[in-house]
């Protein structure tokens, strides 16, 4: 029987197949590749080289919102081969990965109930972060995997692409559940490297190289365990919010799904128009007519998030709206109360009071 947490899901979860449209598209985070630059900086290895070649500028590399498309992320791991001095560069610089740096996404992560519940809202998401390798998740009996798939696309980069992802995966577990993760084994395609033994010390299960899979497998138990920072209200409140906001996504144009990415991860702090262009690396009056040509507006992107990050606080949570205000973005609570008789016709309070009423019937 599947973990409950997965019942409804199909099993295993469909893997992504990437078109050559989207071979350019920006959709990759720099939030994980960020601890692989940053253990590179640690051996000497400057940032101009690192990037050479990419397309990316490295007075970009500062922004947390900045994505890349799928060529540029192929083209800088092939520059982590070549220049680090350090063989297991993959697996040190997972290591270094925090729950923090995913934002939104990192604290329903952290604070879903259990390690079940954030593994399938993970999964749910993983579309946007760009995976260099197609990936999907199942549950085989007491036995949980991870499993990549179409390794060959990769070709040389394989080992550093798969030692990264895992020693990812494993340290955002271990940050989760605030104690170190038990896996049950790692099958891997390739030969084992020189500094194989590394694997172990690592990602503390057994691995065995040439064993025409790639998956981490660990017991199907382990999705059961209660997070010690659960908190049903915060989860509730970011998973829903972040799947109304992405639920149109796949059809949704280019440029307007990175700005509302890019801002999902800066809420509270919503960027202005002339910095989401600097950030896009774009002029401001060059931002205004690509999304005049989508069909929108900065401003209606703006508008729209703080929308329904309004709403999802005052149906889910006791919080004051002088608190809602400040957290959907507005640094006044009239223009926010302004704000929301605009976009739904009714001031905050009433709409609170009204869905209270209506759910209590």
């Amino acid at each position: 029987m599947p973990h409950p947490v997965f019942a409804g899901m199909p099993a295993p979860f469909p893997t992504l197949r990437r078109r050559e449209g989207e071979l350019g598209a920006l959709t990759h985070s720099m939030q994980g590749l960020a601890a692989l630059i940053g253990a590179l900086a640690e051996l000497g290895v400057g940032v101009d080289a690192l990037l050479e070649g990419t397309g990316i500028a490295a007075q970009a590399m500062s922004d947390p919102e900045l994505h890349i498309s799928h060529r540029q992320k192929l083209a800088l791991l092939g520059n982590v081969l070549r220049l680090s001095p350090e063989p297991a560069i993959g697996l040190l610089a997972g290591q270094r990965q925090r729950i923090s740096d995913f934002g939104v996404f990192g604290y329903a992560v952290l604070t879903s109930a259990t390690l079940g519940d954030a593994v399938a809202f993970g999964i749910k998401h993983v579309r946007l972060a760009g995976p260099v390798l197609e990936k999907s998740f199942r549950v085989e009996g007491e036995v949980a995997i991870f499993e990549g798939h179409d390794v060959i696309d990769l070709g040389p980069l394989l080992p550093l692409a798969t030692e990264f992802w895992f020693s990812s995966i494993y340290a955002l577990t271990n940050r989760v559940l605030e104690h170190p993760a038990e896996g049950r084994r790692l099958l891997l395609p390739y030969p084992a490297p020189a500094y194989a033994q590394r694997y172990q010390q690592v990602l503390r299960c057994p691995v065995e190289f040439d064993a025409g899979v790639l998956q981490w497998q660990f017991d199907a138990a382990m999705l059961s365990l209660p997070l010690p920072n659960a908190n049903p209200v915060t989860a509730e409140v970011c998973a829903r919010f972040c799947g109304r906001m992405l639920e149109d996504v796949g059809a949704e144009h280019a440029l307007v799904a990175t700005i509302r990415q890019a801002c999902l991860k800066s809420i509270g702090e919503l960027p202005r128009v002339d910095q989401m262009a600097e950030r896009l690396h774009l002029s401001a009056r060059t931002l205004h007519r690509r999304l005049v040509e989508a069909g929108t507006s900065y401003q209606a992107i703006l508008d729209g998030i703080r929308e329904r990050l309004a709403i999802e606080f005052l149906e889910r949570t006791d919080l004051s709206v002088e608190e809602i205000a400040e957290r959907s973005g507005f640094s006044d609570v009239s223009n926010f109360r302004k704000a929301f008789k605009k976009w739904t016709g009714q001031t905050p309070g009433y709409f609170r009071e009204r869905g209270r009423s209506t759910s209590s019937w």
